[in-house]
């Protein structure tokens, strides 16, 4: 047989209906001399049967079952480099795929200079929606050559071991491979190569698509996908002392302040944008974890974040775990502390008390948030929905509070309103905040869901309601947290005299921060009949040809 020049590893479990897909895709892969090997780890549903029927098919394809299930990803991976016959290894998630010029462009990159492997971008596509992105676009937006992961420790962000096409003779001469027993392997395997090799070439082409399904059901969900379970944070805190032991052993213990950084922004932030949504008993378990861990760290590492993740962190620390919960519904939205309290040397700290020790008052002074001086359109509040009450037909009676920590809003009476698009024209409810106390005040407003002017082919998605307020001319537009536990109100609304129906839904967003989430989606004729006339009309071959009669009649 014709050695293979690169062998792509299928790894695969109880997946028998995406592994057809993820061999497509190697199979229309434009360099064809590939060895591809189906590594199933002791499936028990029909992926034995699928595999074999797959190799049976085209004498590239290679069928290894392991004996037993290992629980991971590692095992199969690793049984499969001990039988593949090509001098450079790629690996595949059978819930994935390989764009088509994938192989040829990482070999390419090989054989335009040796290093010991090379890597390309990952395209992400959501599942539940199909919008793509590019996996840490920045450290793959030009082709090049690094000498050492010294020169770019930035790298350590784009762990992915899927990304990458590896030499054997790299694994091989440092006995590389994927550690077995443990979770999160891909970030200690590719620390691991970051740190050995030479040089790695880059190139900026899509070369992995990463189907991501952030609402997959808990017992087929990615081990990303279970931060809800106590057992996922001591694993990733685990492999994270795995990699700081390497780094020492490896003589590369300078990289420990920007792998933890890495660590902060990265993994500790997945789990900080859920703590509003953890219960008191989880947030005491994760923090008994996660606290000795972070006393590890690198100070410098703190430093390097934005002031509402070292709060987070901070209240983390001390204890303060409701705190915590409430600064994390802040993380990437500008969203005020309810309360804010100052001291003697003029500093202004996170929360109603004062820290009590130096590190507590570097971390939750918050006086680089300007929360007094920002420009009026982009201060800083806070807006919760107090009490959310239904009534008739698809209209809400919102309890709304606003917090104004910097006390940027003028004493008395403030003019509000909720700001809604569905489509191009915006639904303004109008209402009043009264002041409770100092930078605090209150109101209540009723939002009519059927007041709302859809399009004539209706509206299929989510919207947001923002709290719009006007100072001297000026307008700013924040986001209206909800109650994350309210039981989600449905309601169908006639729109159009019937012509258009819709069902609603009014819920809590479901993640970080927790926004007040109203959902259309379109039913009866609408569903039926319209979206389906006008997407067919909206075709591009139809509008340039109404284009071009248009033209003509002028």
């Amino acid at each position: 047989m014709t050695t293979p020049d690169v062998t792509v590893t299928v790894i695969v479990y109880n997946d028998a209906a995406r592994l057809p897909r993820a061999v497509a895709s190697l199979l229309a892969q434009t360099h064809s001399n590939i060895e591809i090997v189906i590594s199933d780890d002791h499936s028990t549903d029909d992926t034995p049967t699928v595999a074999r029927q797959l190799a049976a098919q085209d004498h590239r394809i290679r069928y290894l079952r392991l004996p037993e299930n290992s629980g991971g990803c590692s095992a199969p991976r690793n049984r499969a480099i001990e039988i593949a016959r090509a001098p450079y290894l790629m690996f595949l998630d059978s819930d994935d795929e390989l764009p088509p010029r994938a192989v040829e462009l990482l070999l390419a990159a090989h054989r335009e200079r040796a290093v010991d492997f090379t890597m390309g971008a990952v395209r992400r596509v959501r599942v539940d929606n199909g919008r793509r992105s590019t996996w840490m676009p920045h450290l793959v937006a030009e082709h090049r050559t690094v000498e050492g992961i010294d020169s770019d420790p930035r790298l350590l962000f784009e762990h992915l071991s899927t990304s990458k096409m590896y030499a054997r003779a790299f694994l091989d001469s440092h006995q590389l491979r994927f550690p077995e027993g443990i979770h999160y392997e891909d970030q200690l395997f590719s620390a691991q190569a970051y740190c050995l090799a030479k040089a790695f070439t880059i190139i900026p082409d899509p070369v992995y698509v990463w189907y991501i399904d952030p609402f997959a059901a808990a017992a087929s969900a990615s081990i990303s996908n279970q931060r809800h379970k106590v057992t996922n944070v001591r694993d990733r805190v685990h492999v994270q002392r795995l990699i700081d032991d390497f780094l020492v052993s490896s003589g590369h213990a300078g990289l420990r302040e920007d792998k933890d950084f890495k660590f902060l922004k990265h993994d500790f932030r997945m789990y900080a944008g859920d703590l509003p949504y953890r219960d008191d008993e989880w947030l005491e378990a994760f923090a008994e974890i996660m606290n000795p861990y972070l006393e590890t760290l690198a100070d410098g590492a703190f430093t390097r974040l934005p002031r509402t993740e070292r709060v987070v962190l901070q209240l983390l620390r001390d204890g303060r775990l409701s705190d915590a919960r409430l600064a994390a519904r802040g993380l990437g939205h500008p969203v005020a502390p309810r309360h804010v309290t100052g001291d003697d040397s003029g500093a202004t700290y996170w929360g109603e008390i004062v820290p009590s020790d130096d590190r507590a008052r570097r971390e939750l002074d918050v006086r680089d948030l300007e929360l007094d001086t920002r420009p009026f359109p982009h201060a800083h509040f806070r807006h919760e929905i107090t009490e959310l009450t239904p009534g008739p037909g698809a209209t809400l009676t919102l309890a709304i509070r606003t917090y104004d920590p910097g006390l940027r809003l003028p004493v008395g009476p403030q003019r509000a309103s909720l700001v809604l698009a569905p489509s191009r024209r915006r639904m303004t409810v109008p209402f009043r905040l009264d002041p409770i106390r100092p930078g605090v005040f209150e109101g209540r407003v009723r939002l009519d869901l059927a007041a709302a002017q859809l399009s004539v082919q209706g509206f299929d998605g989510v919207r947001h309601p923002l709290l719009r307020l006007v100072q001297q001319g000026l307008a700013h537009s924040g986001l209206l947290l909800a109650p994350l536990d309210f039981t989600p109100v449905r309601a169908r609304v006639d729109y159009r005299s019937g012509a258009t129906p819709h069902e609603i839904t009014v819920e809590p967003e479901g993640r970080n921060p927790g926004r007040l989430q109203i959902r259309w989606r379109p039913v009866g004729m609408t569903a039926r009949v319209i979206r389906p006339v006008i997407r067919k009309v909206a075709r591009p071959k139809v509008r340039n040809a109404a284009r071009l009669v248009a033209s003509v009649l002028r």
